[in-house]
């Protein structure tokens, strides 16, 4: 048997229920009590049963309005809990936020700004997901995000790319070594290069074609600790940009920024401008742009 009921029947049930009476139940639904009479028979015609026992002095549940009532409540509980949510999910108050992200992004950059969006939306779920440079905007093309914050090393005509932040390229080398302080002091000198997916060793191999320095002998890495301790080692020399530093300070490495050419990087909020942004997603994207906690010397914020 199909019942189609509506949530101010199942109400107008359970408030009888509760009141055991016309009168009072329709005092606090706010109705006349002969409409809430019709909607309490318009139910019982509907489940084809009797939920009420009239007798002179109140109305007594049958026990298949027992039954019924029970039922209703936990309907009520669930919708009102599922509108309790969706006003929240609104608000931006709940809901999940997903960001891809590179590695010395998620290590250094965001984990300030997600702590004061968090003690702001604590109902919020977060998905801090890192990757490498390509696979960062593959996730957002594909709908698996909601953005991205990561280098943007060119034109993304299908994105919405809001420019955050930049940091400085810097050579780090082991204590004793001498400074480092343009590209061109690279030429000849071993060098620990970044795998070729890494944004870093795109835009370092620009810098060093710009400046035409050949550097000595390579050996490549592909995470940043690894790159760290063979530099440590005496190994060679390596160009890393400013939120990278943090990320490299066990391994005891001095560094200068380099000049000639300068070269920063620069980091942006990427999205896909078909897929709409959750109130909450948007909050986190405002979040980005207003909590501003202290960089690295060589990493600095941009106007949003």
């Amino acid at each position: 048997m199909r019942m189609d009921l509506t949530v101010p029947q199942l109400r107008a049930v359970v408030e009888v229920a509760d009141a055991g009476g016309f009168t009072s139940a329709a005092q606090r639904l706010h109705l006349a009590q002969s409409s809430l009479s019709r909607a309490i028979g318009e139910v019982e015609r509907r489940v084809g049963v009797a939920l009420f026992e009239r007798t002179t002095r109140r109305l007594e549940l049958t026990p298949e309005g027992a039954e019924f009532v029970r039922i209703a409540r936990g309907v009520l509980a669930s919708f009102d809990a599922g509108m309790r949510h969706f006003a929240g999910f609104l608000e931006g108050a709940s809901g999940h936020v997903r960001v891809a992200t590179l590695p010395s992004l998620a290590a250094i950059l965001l984990p300030p700004v997600v702590a004061a969006y968090r003690r702001a939306h604590p109902a919020v779920e977060m998905s801090i997901e890192d990757a490498l440079s390509g696979e960062v905007l593959d996730r957002v093309r594909a709908g698996e995000v909601d953005l991205a914050v990561t280098v943007v090393t060119e034109p993304l005509p299908d994105l919405e790319v809001r420019e955050l932040a930049a940091d400085r390229f810097c050579c780090v080398y082991p204590p004793g070594h001498e400074p480092v302080r343009d590209w061109a002091s690279l030429a000849g000198e071993p060098f620990i290069a970044f795998g070729t997916a890494s944004s870093i060793r795109s835009l370092a191999d620009r810098a060093l074609d710009s400046a035409s320095v050949v550097t000595g002998r390579r050996i490549e890495a592909r995470n940043i600790a690894a790159v760290a301790g063979l530099v440590a080692a005496g190994l060679g020399v390596s160009a890393v940009p400013g939120l990278v530093l943090p990320l490299v300070s066990f391994a005891g490495l001095e560094h200068s920024p380099l000049a000639g050419p300068s070269v920063d990087r620069t980091i942006a909020v990427v999205r896909d401008p078909a897929r709409p942004l959750a109130p909450a997603v948007r909050a986190f994207v405002d979040a980005l742009f207003t909590e501003r906690p202290q960089l690295p010397p060589e990493a600095h914020w941009l106007q949003g």
